[in-house]
């Protein structure tokens, strides 16, 4: 199998731990299943629902479950996405400043 390294992207994220954190984060349900979704849009409390209170966040895949300590990440094309804080700590490093860029540049 061949290998691939990510190209280097500048994203935007911000650390979830509760609702205010992040405008995309909404309640929704967690049904028997594990699944889950935005109530307002069924108008209706699922059958099997375990979690009414359930952190979501609108993905292109679908609704996601957010959890505290969940990175909130905007991809490339501005989409929203919940990242895991392991997962991001061993992808992500901190950016540095666009004026620190600037003056490692012309240094």
């Amino acid at each position: 199998m061949a290998k691939y390294r990510k190209k280097p992207v500048v994203i935007e994220a911000v650390q979830w731990f509760k609702y205010g954190d992040h405008p995309s984060v909404k309640a929704g349900f967690k049904d028997a299943a594990g699944r889950v979704g935005d109530v307002r849009m069924c108008g209706i409390w699922p059958k099997g629902m375990q979690k009414i209170d359930c952190p979501i966040i609108k993905t292109l895949e679908g609704w996601h479950e957010v959890t505290p300590g969940d990175w909130i990440i905007a991809g490339v094309k501005g989409e929203m996405y919940p990242c895991k804080d392991e997962i991001f700590r061993m992808t992500y490093e901190p950016a540095a400043h666009p004026a620190a860029q600037a003056e490692e540049k012309h240094g």
